[in-house]
Parts: structure tokens; sequence; C-alpha cells
């Protein structure tokens, strides 16, 4: 075992399908060749991905677009490579995105799809390799097993909302593929609450499979899916796994030190385009004081407050060294006090709705 901390378990919402406290993001591993600079290439993510697995860590989640398709490639490689239980691990993708080609411009970078307008993307060759059309969900399901080299996927979660596609279609489609034996549940992500439950009741007046979880963005410094769409997910059972739990590194150092780090110059001094604010700049300074007075790291702070949360089933974590899939681990056996939690609740401030597009 990677670390003394052994990890715990638990089921993904109402489900009888038992993950991790933590899920490992693999949009961390890819290609950079595909515009990321910052993702660790094949060599160097599959040493990571084979210690979270002996680490403890059952649970993964990649997406059709990442790395165009890449990243999925080196985690069926991971799978394969480390002699992974099938019948143990949890693997999720996503579908919605296209998925860019693999051809070199000028400057060696691949295609980025996912930024074209739909007219560019149709005129490039995407048309009907992006949305939530039957057509799409079945080619995408099929392309992702390949990448995957696997038979069937455990969770399959829709990127986003398709306003292109009527409701109906999709729902079917996705009860389809788990009848078809290729997935095994389903999940959505980033998206309105009043699309969800749209989503959901289809399902459900038609007797179609349900989505069982929800990956959408939630941390410390942006809390404003407990409005609308936590609620929604009591109402029908179902977890949530949510995306940048330590706020894209922010919650990891220092405000004065994240600020004048490459990271921050990379994220032109904003979350996801919203300027940090006074808000987070406190919230920030009251994870580093409870990390000092408690001897952990910040990290470990924040994914401890991320698992303090009792709607929270397992927060996504990008892990780009080994010692950050034993901070993780860590964090799960780490427990907050009710004052310490408070006290960093205590000092958020409502924002502009993110993480939809």
């Amino acid at each position: 075992m990677a670390t003394t901390n052994a990890m715990k378990y638990t089921t993904l919402g109402q489900s009888g399908l038992k993950v991790s406290r933590i899920c490992v993001g693999c949009m961390s591993y890819g290609d950079r060749r595909a515009r990321l600079p910052w993702v660790l290439e094949e060599k160097d993510a599959l040493p990571i991905l084979e210690y979270s697995y002996n680490s403890g860590i059952n649970f993964y989640d990649t997406a059709n677009g990442y790395s165009n398709g890449v990243s999925e490639e080196i985690l069926g490689k991971a799978i394969k490579k480390f002699n992974w239980r099938r019948e143990n691990i949890v693997i999720a993708t996503k579908l919605w995105s296209p998925v860019g080609y693999r051809k070199e411009d000028e400057n060696g970078r691949w295609d980025n799809a996912l930024s074209m307008s739909a007219e560019e993307r149709d005129k490039k060759g995407y048309l009907n390799m992006y949305g939530l059309s039957r057509k799409h969900i079945f080619d995408s399901v099929n392309a992702s097993l390949k990448r995957l080299d696997l038979e069937y996927i455990d969770l399959l979660q829709i990127h986003r909302f398709d306003p292109n596609t009527p409701i109906k279609e999709t729902m079917k489609a996705l009860h389809d593929v788990v009848e078809s034996g290729k997935v095994r549940y389903i999940g959505a992500s980033s998206m309105w609450a009043h699309q969800l439950l749209e989503m959901q009741y289809t399902a459900r007046m038609n007797g179609w499979t349900e989505f069982i979880s929800m990956q959408n963005l939630h941390n410390a410094t942006y809390r404003e899916e407990e409005k609308e769409m936590i609620p929604s997910l009591k109402k029908f059972g179902m977890g949530m796994i949510p995306w940048s739990p330590v706020a894209m590194g922010y919650l990891c150092r220092p405000h004065d030190d994240f600020i004048k780090s490459g990271r921050a110059e990379s994220m032109n001094g904003t979350f996801l385009g919203n300027k940090w604010t006074d808000a987070d700049e406190r919230i920030n300074r009251k994870v580093e004081e409870i990390a000092k007075k408690r001897g952990v790291t910040m990290t470990i702070v924040a994914i401890a407050w991320s698992l303090s949360k009792p709607f929270m089933t397992a927060p996504i974590i990008g892990m780009s060294k080994k010692e950050r899939v034993d901070e993780a681990i860590k964090a799960v056996n780490f427990e907050l006090t009710k004052e310490e939690i408070e006290s960093i609740d205590s000092l958020y401030e409502p924002k502009k709705t993110l993480g939809f597009a």
C-alpha cells in the first residue's frame, strides 16, 4: 500500500455500485499535441495510475474528448498493463463533445474541435460527431470502448446538455445502450437543474434507465449548485462526483503564492472567467490557517471539506504525482471539526453560475 491510511468506499447514489471516496480525474493524462501543455503523457501517467490503483482507488473518470481520445487510451492501457481486476474497478467516461482529429497543423498541434463553433465543426468534417443524438451516442460508445479496450463502460455520462436534440431521443438512446450490455449505468454532468429534472422524469415516465450520478462544479469557493441542483439530486437519489474540488489548484496553496504562479497566469487571473473575489481570498486564507494549525497541506483540508458534505460521493481529483494520490487518501481519513467547516462555509458569497459551457 502507498500509505498507512486506508481508502474508504461508498455506493454511487442509490445504486449498488461501490466506488472509492476519491475518483481519479484522467483529464490530466493525454497528449500535449491536443493543446493542453500540462497533461502527463503515457510514460509519466501510467506509473501514477498504477500507484492509485495499488492505493485502493477503484474509480476513474475520463471522457471521449480528453486529448482527442488519448486519455481513454492511456487508462485502457493501465488496466491491461497492470492487470487491474475488471470486476473491482469502475470506469466512467463521457460523451457529447467531438473528438478532434489527430492531424498536426503547421505548429504540430491537433484539431481542437471543442473550441470550434457548430458551423465550423460541421464544415471541418465533424457533422453528427458531437451532441446527444441517438446516432452520436451509439457511435461514441463504440469508439470509447475501442479506445479503452474494454467490453463495457461502468458509468456513461453525458458531458453537457444538448438543446438541439429532443430529450426523449437522448434518454431512449441511453437506455438502449444500457440494454445492449455496453454500458452498466448512466450519469449526467454540468447542466441546469431544470434540464436534469426534465431528463430524469422523461426516463421515469417511460420506464427507461435513469441517471445515478451528477458530475458538476463544486468547491469551497463555488457553491452555487447547492441552491437547486443538489436538492434535485437528493430527490432522485443521485450521487455527486464534482469536478475541480480544489478550484483548479487555488485551494492548494496560499492566495499570494497562487496568484504569482504559472497556473494563475495560464488562467488569466480568473476561475473559468470569473475574477478571484475578496471572499475567495478569505476562504483561501482560512483553509491555509486550518492546514497550518492541523499540520496538514491545504489540499488535504480542501478535499476533506468537500468530503464533509452529506451530499458528496467522491470528488474528482487530477493527480500529476504520486504525492497527490497520498494527499487525497489522507483527506479521506482526515476529519474537520464542525467549527472548522463552519468557519469556511461562513465566508462564501454567491457568484455567477459557471461550468455549463
